[in-house]
């Protein structure tokens, strides 16, 4: 009887700090997921709020891994690493190669800017406060054991994702196919021949009215040396013919 008393109580002052439990306990895991929260909060900031576009990149790396550090936290390792995995180690990287191919400026680039702030502001702004509305609604009343066993784990996810998100992974999955198609189409050269590169002395293509100003210019100048040419085998011919006249005279 005696060793009962003492159970009682602690169960009973269990189930009263359950009831009275805040939105934050005093744990070092809540408060490292407060920081860690704060923090990419911030570098998700920064990222579209700077004009530097190398910057942005970089701060997208960080606002990522903030969240697999949130993941890892919440025991759900396996989510985390493919966190790091494809967005950390994948989408990052093709962004930062597109910037590089695309020889966008790496300094400070104004014409990147739109110039429409205050509307991406006011609609980040509601669709922000809608996501974190709906989530705070449907994980009110529910608390995550950190003491307990991950449920972050490959079969947990697998089972989960398989069997009640069959339908949203197969639609994501054709979505990515007609990206990978689309990117196809897109970087495929059309098949019109190259323009030959211009010979000096020929004049340029879709001019044509040149070239036969210029061939008629060219025959109108024959034309003329033919009659010059013409017009000195008479001279010739009427030399001759007085050269014979005079030969006659010296005869007679």
């Amino acid at each position: 009887m005696t060793g009962t008393g003492p159970a009682l109580l602690a169960a009973g002052t269990l189930a009263v700090s359950e009831q009275t439990r805040g939105f934050l306990s005093t744990s070092g895991v809540e408060i490292a997921f407060l920081l860690v929260g704060l923090l990419t909060l911030g570098a998700a900031v920064v990222t579209v709020t700077t004009r530097q576009l190398v910057h942005a990149a970089l701060w997208l790396v960080v606002a990522l891994g903030g969240l697999a550090v949130e993941y890892l936290l919440l025991t759900a390792e396996f989510i985390a690493w493919v966190q790091v995995l494809i967005y950390v180690g994948s989408v990052v990287v093709l962004l930062l190669f597109g910037l590089m191919l695309t020889r966008a400026p790496i300094g400070r680039s104004p014409d990147a800017d739109s110039g429409n702030r205050p509307v991406a502001m006011a609609v980040a702004s509601v669709a922000a406060v809608t996501l974190v509305w709906v989530v705070v609604d449907a994980f009110r009343t529910t608390w995550i054991d950190l003491g307990g066993p991950a449920r972050g784990s490959t079969e947990a996810s697998g089972r989960m994702l398989f069997s009640h998100w069959v339908l949203p992974f197969e639609a994501l999955s054709v979505l990515l196919l007609a990206a990978l198609v689309g990117a196809i189409v897109l970087s495929r050269r059309n098949g019109t021949p190259a323009t030959p590169p211009a010979v000096p002395g020929t004049p340029p293509p879709g001019r044509p009215g040149n070239t036969t100003g210029r061939g008629g210019a060219g025959s109108s100048a024959g034309s003329t040396r033919g009659g010059s040419a013409g017009n000195g085998s008479d001279e010739n011919g009427g030399g001759t013919g007085r050269n014979g006249d005079r030969d006659d005279k010296e005869l007679g």
